[in-house]
């Protein structure tokens, strides 16, 4: 009979697509992993993998496999689930990528009631402003907030995300506030990469705009500091800003005008079909944190 843990293994060097990163994950050395996977070809009596010096790949038979592999592995996952209830303590390590300023701002604050209840969990948060290769990462899952188009993973919708443009009231003493779309070109806008491009919501449908800016920086956090300081106009998340706009730090300007509806906040994973049980406790505790009426919008 085969072993389980072949099983998992032949999973993860195709779902990493290296045995490395495989052995890595699972805590074996690239030696073992290959000598596992020998181990169930040979008893299997076909060959699963494709090796080359630069990558793996599924043969046919392997494919079918996999296909099928996966679903006993899912079985067993959701099984173990079952028994454990949510209130069970998870294991292991939680590795998460997500954006650096929600990251520190609306999930930091929140670990600690999360890992309390699951004191045998750790957690690897690891905070960038770039989009993270999950599987080569060895990430469980990654934070986005963007129009998701690739259809390789699979995302959990989150909560929306409203993106609004605003100024700080003395900005606008001293600048006038815009009358319509065509007055940003009058003003200073500060786009978070010059160049970028803003695409917005409005009352003719959706437009796109490349604001020239004064200031250049690859710093999200470094236009929300400016913005609030009075430097110009800027397209903010609610969920930067919402502190700022309720206390009258800014001031929401043409809002007519939102930043497309397609972004949202979303939980991104590789794969439906296996998905830890860690991986779901944790998207489930953000899910229901956020929720459809997100708090930094109450």
């Amino acid at each position: 009979m085969t072993n389980l843990g072949d099983l998992e293994i032949f999973a993860k060097v195709v779902s990493t697509g290296s045995m490395s990163l495989a052995g890595r994950a699972l805590g074996f050395s690239p030696a073992v992993v290959s000598k596992r996977i020998k181990r169930l070809e040979d008893r299997l009596g076909t060959r699963l993998l494709q090796r080359t010096t630069r990558q793996i790949s599924l043969t046919e038979a392997g494919q079918g496999f996999y296909d099928r592999v996966l679903g006993i592995l899912a079985g067993l996952e959701e099984a173990e689930f079952y028994i454990s209830g949510r209130s069970a303590q998870m294991h292991g390590t939680l590795k998460i990528s997500a954006p650096t300023s929600f990251g520190r701002m609306h999930i930091a604050p929140h670990l600690k009631a999360f890992m309390e209840a699951n004191p045998e969990l750790a957690i690897n948060l690891v905070l960038t402003d770039e989009f993270s290769d999950i599987v080569g990462g060895g990430f469980d899952l990654a934070i986005r907030i963007a129009e998701l188009t690739d259809s390789s993973l699979v995302a959990r919708r989150l909560a929306p995300v409203r993106r609004l443009l605003c100024a700080s009231p003395d900005y606008l003493a001293a600048h006038g506030e815009p009358g319509d779309i065509g007055d940003l070109k009058h003003h200073r806008c500060l786009p978070a990469h010059n160049g970028d491009t803003w695409r917005l919501n409005g009352p003719d449908g959706m437009i796109s705009l490349r604001p020239e800016g004064m200031l250049i920086t690859n710093s999200s956090e470094v236009i929300r500091e400016t913005v609030i300081a009075g430097l110009g106009i800027a397209l903010r998340s609610t969920w930067d800003i919402g502190e700022e706009l309720k206390a009258g730090r800014l001031v929401q300007v043409l809002p007519a005008y939102e930043g497309s509806h397609n972004v949202a906040l979303s939980a991104v994973y590789p794969s439906r079909q296996f998905l830890p049980a860690k991986v779901r406790l944790f998207i489930d505790y953000l899910a229901e944190l956020y929720g459809p009426v997100p708090y930094w919008e109450r």
